[in-house]
């Protein structure tokens, strides 16, 4: 069988899927993650034609990209899995729920993109210094149907509403930008018959994908570390606290964040004297109301008189 017949067959099936997809979707148009699903399996069945299209063409390129919409449809269906996973809310073994089972989806993300990575340099380098033959006929064929998919991918997601399907969004642009590159270097190929190209686009791919991967688990050791999320601002924060007319003073602050999006701040607050508990009351709702919009999603504080011995060690 022709191998033009064989990527057919699979570009057919994933239009079959995406339109099967399309309409069960709009069928359920408020179930939560739905954007996301409808996403996954766009990108996953694409995936595994790219894998096809690209051992058939002899591409590298094709190859590489592969594995950067391989991690797409990891960080989709993990992120999927846990929107699901995140409605059990709390239990007695995760008393803050499910949300930090994302970073583990990350972290299994990285390593599958640094190892699929170091395989596909092991493979280019090599040619690099000597060019193989490619067929840049299926290569244009595939990077149409990737701006397609992708393009499809964004334009479904860009109807989200949530910060989630957003970032995904931002990210399958990308990936519409990078088979625009693969099309470009294709018809190079084409026109002057330069196959050193396709390594070359492999290996800005590759390089691409582990920069990313190296941005993001920086900010998974971050969360972990529970350092201060990027999102909020600490100075600002304290500030706040000492605007309040009530507030004498303030110690024994922290924030960290849950997953990178859900913010968690505890705080020993000393309060002027004279302050009625009604009064103590409703200066707590109005703090965490304002402290939401500072970016704080969750809130513990602790009120404390001018005379009153902290029991923290440090105090």
């Amino acid at each position: 069988m022709n191998y033009y017949n064989i990527l057919f067959y699979f570009v057919t099936l994933n239009h079959t899927l995406t339109i099967l997809l399309m309409g069960h979707h709009h069928s359920h148009e408020q179930e939560k993650g739905g954007n996301i699903k409808v996403a996954f399996f766009l990108n996953i069945s694409f995936t595994i034609i790219e894998i096809i299209g690209g051992v058939l063409t002899n591409s590298v390129a094709i190859l590489s990209d592969a594995l950067h919409d391989l991690g797409d449809s990891l960080s989709l269906g993990l992120a999927w899995y846990f929107e699901k996973k995140s409605k059990k809310g709390r239990s007695k073994n995760f008393s803050f729920g499910y949300k930090r089972f994302s970073l583990l989806g990350a972290l299994i993300n990285a390593i599958v993109l640094i190892i699929g990575s170091i395989f596909i340099l092991r493979e280019t380098i090599p040619r690099i210094i000597n060019p193989e033959p490619v067929d840049t006929k299926g290569m244009i064929l595939l990077a149409i149907l990737g701006i397609f998919v992708n393009g499809l991918a964004v334009l479904r997601l860009k109807k989200g509403t949530s910060l989630n399907e957003k970032v995904i969004s931002l990210h399958l642009l990308e990936d519409v930008f990078g088979w625009i590159a693969v099309l470009i270097g294709a018809i190079a190929i084409y026109y002057f018959n330069s196959p050193i190209i396709d390594p070359i686009l492999s290996f800005l791919i590759a390089g691409f994908i582990l920069f990313n991967v190296y941005k993001n688990l920086n900010k998974v050791i971050k969360v972990i570390m529970q350092g201060t999320p990027i999102n909020t601002n600490l100075e600002k924060i304290t500030n706040y606290f000492n605007s309040v007319n009530q507030i004498h003073d303030i110690h024994d602050l922290h924030i960290w964040s849950m997953d990178g999006e859900y913010n968690v701040l505890t705080a020993h607050i000393v309060l002027k004297e004279g302050l009625k508990p009604t009064n103590i009351n409703s200066l707590k709702t109005e703090l965490k109301e304002n402290l939401f919009d500072l970016g704080i999603n969750h809130s513990t504080l602790e009120f404390e008189n001018i005379n009153e011995k902290c029991m923290l060690q440090e105090h």
